[in-house]
């Protein structure tokens, strides 16, 4: 008995670990959807992000440009040289696609 209620209690402590790890994979997978097939133009045509498997040749190379959260926001919502302001994404989306681009370089 001692046994059971000790692996309920365990389970029970790992499942808010699991549900985070479930939400962060949802948000990369959007973020990563969103950089290679939603956003208008795809963000993969001007950029290179060897996680998205992406070679653009007009934008910066955002594996050397390593852009935390913000900058990749800013430039997402406002625009910058080129790149128009967003008019189609979601807040979810613009998010996921900052936190997407943010989290992969770092690691880089």
């Amino acid at each position: 008995m001692r046994f059971a209620v000790s692996l309920l209690l365990v389970m029970i402590a790992t499942l808010p670990a699991a549900a985070e790890d479930l939400g962060e994979q949802a948000r990369m997978d959007l973020g990563r959807q969103v950089f290679t097939e939603i956003a208008q133009p795809q963000c993969a045509l001007c950029h290179t992000l060897a996680d998205a498997d992406a070679s653009g040749e007009i934008g910066p190379v955002l594996d050397q440009l390593r852009p935390d959260y913000d900058r990749v926001k800013k430039a997402v919502v406002d625009g910058i040289g080129p790149m128009q302001p967003n008019k189609v994404l979601s807040d979810e989306e613009v998010d996921a696609v900052a936190h997407y681009v943010s989290s992969v370089t770092a690691k880089e």
